[in-house]
């Protein structure tokens, strides 16, 4: 009973958070985080989204701080990690949600398309094709043409809404593939043919993915391990022997420079990895920010840890 209790009154809180949010907060920002969110088929509002991620900074920020105070960390690298972690974690959710929803769209589209095609053929127009298949079909394509089918119905042009579908999906395939279908379209030609050649080209393009993302497990399963564990530790360990010789008061210059020397080469060489395996993966770069994220924070976190307790852990 309790509990329910504290879930409505932080709940209460949220929404009030919410309001002020979406107040102080300009509409077209609000609107880019809705779309971005709606792209990663998360349905809540962008200003009560924001509101849970300042709210788990705020806790964070009390329980970093005192975990600071007590055991003698860093104040600001715990006001740092507060601050970041949810943000962090907030956008490669959402990205890696983007990610998986457009994997199944584009692995549903081969046989959407043929079951458009088939239904071409028995006579029905394009139009009333598409009506009937987002009435009957489930998962996010079908959404997607759900939200087609009442953009037509508003008033939107049908080339308009298909080209916005494709671009709000964000695949080079699905683009190339609907410009294709309009243009025959358009032109009065063969659509059901011209729709079967490219829903059998979309599968060959699925297959060759699969076969390449497999070929290349060993890779990126080296660039992780290397990242997380590897760098860290060695980098780690450079902390670990300029805190020795401080304490022997052999402390040098280099000594005192090498700690923040390691922190600063571990980001660059984290966010570079990302990069590397997005590259390696999907050969698309602007894929390695979902990757650089989680690889920064992880093999930071266990960098500070090795460079705050190794020097205890060993018994120097």
């Amino acid at each position: 009973m309790l509990f329910k209790v504290y879930v409505m009154l932080f709940e209460d809180l949220i929404n009030k958070i919410s309001l002020k949010l979406e107040e102080k907060l300009s509409d077209r920002f609000l609107i880019s985080i809705q779309e971005s969110l709606l792209r990663a088929g998360l349905f809540a509002l962008a200003s009560h989204f924001i509101a849970e991620i300042l709210m788990i900074i705020i806790v964070l920020l009390l329980l970093f701080v005192s975990v600071s105070l007590i055991f003698s960390f860093s104040l600001l690298i715990a006001v740092m990690l507060a601050i970041s972690i949810p943000i962090a974690i907030s956008v490669a959710y959402v990205m890696i949600k983007t990610e998986q929803r457009a994997m199944q769209i584009e692995n549903s589209i081969p046989d959407f398309l043929r079951q458009l095609a088939s239904m071409l053929r028995v006579g029905l127009s394009l139009e009333n094709a598409l009506l009937d298949l987002s009435k009957h079909g489930n998962g996010p394509l079908y959404d997607e043409l759900r939200r087609v089918v009442v953009e037509v119905r508003m008033g939107r042009g049908f080339d308009e809404a298909f080209e916005n579908m494709a671009v709000r999906l964000n695949s080079q395939n699905l683009q190339r593939s609907f410009k294709i279908i309009l243009n025959s379209y358009k032109s009065g030609g063969g659509l059901a043919d011209v729709i079967e050649d490219v829903s059998e080209d979309l599968r060959a393009i699925l297959i060759l993915k699969r076969e390449r993302k497999s070929s290349v497990m060993m890779s990126v399963m080296f660039l992780v391990l290397a990242s997380v564990v590897a760098a860290p530790f060695a980098l780690g360990m450079v902390g670990v022997y300029s805190s020795f010789m401080m304490n022997l008061g052999r402390a040098s210059t280099t000594c005192q420079v090498a700690p923040l020397a390691a922190e600063i080469y571990l980001i660059i060489h984290s966010v570079f990895a990302g990069f590397l395996i997005a590259l390696v993966m999907y050969d698309d770069l602007r894929k390695g920010v979902k990757f650089s994220i989680p690889i920064t924070l992880v093999a930071f976190l266990i960098f500070y840890g090795i460079n705050t307790f190794g020097l205890t852990f060993f018994g120097f």
